[in-house]
């Protein structure tokens, strides 16, 4: 059983920068992968960032490469996403995931952070 707690969202103008922290619980051995997703009002998920838990090797989603960076940190069992340029598209609620496997479906979700970039 792994559990997953986001935190961090919040209001920040058009420029600022927040970081979203993702804490890990449970039988965290069994997570190699974890990701950021975030789903706007009337949008569908989409695909963040992804940091596998062992080598650190990361993906981006084209929208936010250049000014999100995901990162962990492994004696704390937190998953970071630093977004620096925030945008208004980028308005949505951040979901934190993770996968048993390497590649493939995401097996652990948390409740999601909120986050507002106003203009």
């Amino acid at each position: 059983q792994v559990q997953l707690a986001e935190s961090g969202g919040g209001l920040v103008q058009a420029g600022g920068s927040l970081r979203l922290a993702c804490a890990a619980s449970g039988s965290t051995l069994s997570v190699s992968r974890m990701a950021w997703f975030r789903q706007a009002p009337g949008k569908e998920r989409e695909f963040v960032a992804s940091i596998r838990w062992s080598t650190a090797s990361t993906a981006y989603a084209d929208s936010v490469k250049g000014r999100f960076i995901i990162a962990r940190d492994n004696a704390k069992n937190t998953v970071y996403l630093q977004m620096n340029s925030l945008k208004p598209e980028d308005t949505a609620r951040y979901y934190c995931a993770g996968s048993r496997a390497l590649i493939g479906q995401y097996n652990y979700w948390g409740q999601g952070t909120q986050v507002t970039v106003s203009s």
